[in-house]
């Protein structure tokens, strides 16, 4: 990998991002919808699909560009899930390293200020990363993370990523 932790944007974000709040909000709260790592009364990871989200290929196709280009995999994979954080949430300290990832990312839909940082926990190094909305940071799948409280009036709309080799054989 050319960098631990990079950032990059996505071009038209704001449009993108006003489309992806829009449909995350009409269909976050449908009993149909996977929800994963119940914590402080609160679930982490919300899972809506591109039927759902029609923004949402937009995001992916351009995430799995960027996760293509700093790992050297040219053919890869991203599995990835909204986190939605009320006012006064928090993400609890995790690592993403389960299976065959290769990196690991959150792109940022909705950031109202004071709404919680990303800190990532590298051996003795943390940093603490202010998020913007349009922004991608990608960090390798073990360093251990977390999202300090969200201060804000408001929720803070996020996706997590996930990227792997789309085949065994990398």
């Amino acid at each position: 990998m050319k960098s631990k932790i990079q950032k990059r944007y996505l071009d038209r974000a704001e449009t993108i991002n006003t489309r992806l709040i829009a449909d995350f909000l009409e269909h976050y709260l449908d009993d149909n919808v996977k929800r994963t790592h119940l914590f402080n009364g609160r679930y982490e990871n919300i899972y809506l699909g591109e039927h759902q989200i029609r923004q949402l290929s937009n995001v992916l196709e351009h995430a799995k560009q960027l996760a293509a280009a700093i790992t050297d995999v040219e053919n890869i994979r991203a599995g990835y899930w909204f986190n939605y954080m009320l006012p006064g949430a928090v993400t609890t300290l995790h690592r993403h390293d389960d299976d065959d990832e290769l990196l690991s990312a959150v792109y940022y839909v909705s950031v109202p200020e004071n709404s919680g940082n990303l800190v990532l926990h590298q051996a003795e190094d943390v940093l603490e990363v202010t998020p913007e909305a349009g922004m991608f940071v990608f960090f390798p799948p073990d360093v251990a993370h977390e999202v300090t409280q969200n201060y804000s009036e408001r929720a803070r709309l996020s996706i997590g990523f996930n990227f792997g080799p789309a085949d065994a054989s990398h």
